[in-house]
């Protein structure tokens, strides 16, 4: 959307059918729309880890922001306060952090690649591969085992995977699976072992 006012016209629009518990502006104001004990509906139709209500499992934050340019500081500055407060009152560790290409690779991209996910690991809000797991990593792995490993819908288009994949963790990869990918993979598998999820 163009603006916050836009995305909130939207999110509050019964037409549209979509909604979120939380709108982040680019100047950083948050502003609750749902009630976090109701449920939204931002996920659509999505999957993470076998569960295909997401709605019904997640609160939603929705970030104003076209997608083709970095999130301003205040509106990370205020999604990192958010992210504190939702995840302590819910008991959510990092790796129940998730993008909305995570959970609907085949009709979503937000955050999109110019999205600091790893500035949220660096704090402890969005989980952060281990490294040094994979090292022996190579192409002969099956890469879809570990994104189902991970939580991805198997049942998704691999090429859809291996896109929401590098979106959340290696932005800047293109073409087929990598060794990197794999590494990266195997360090997110470690990072949510370590996590508890």
């Amino acid at each position: 959307m163009e603006s916050a006012q836009a995305a909130r016209a939207r999110l509050c629009d019964p037409d549209y059918e979509v909604s979120a518990h939380w709108l982040i502006g680019e100047d950083g104001r948050s502003e609750a729309l749902v009630s976090e004990a109701e449920r939204a509906w931002h996920a659509g139709r999505s999957s993470w880890r076998g569960i295909d209500d997401v709605n019904s499992h997640s609160i939603g934050i929705e970030l104003a922001n076209r997608g083709t340019h970095p999130f301003p500081e205040p509106q990370m500055a205020a999604l990192e306060d958010l992210l504190r407060g939702i995840m302590a009152r819910w008991n959510i560790t990092p790796a129940g952090v998730l993008a909305h290409s995570d959970i609907a690779p085949d009709r979503k991209i937000d955050p999109g690649p110019h999205f600091d996910w790893q500035r949220l690991a660096r704090q402890g809000l969005a989980l952060r591969p281990q490294a040094g797991a994979g090292a022996g990593a190579d192409c002969d792995t099956d890469f879809s085992q570990l994104l189902a490993a991970i939580g991805y819908d198997p049942a998704q288009e691999p090429e859809l995977l291996l896109r929401a994949f590098r979106l959340r963790f290696r932005p800047w990869g293109y073409g087929p699976v990598e060794a990197q990918d794999i590494r990266l993979a195997q360090g997110v598998l470690a990072a949510i072992s370590a996590d508890g999820a």
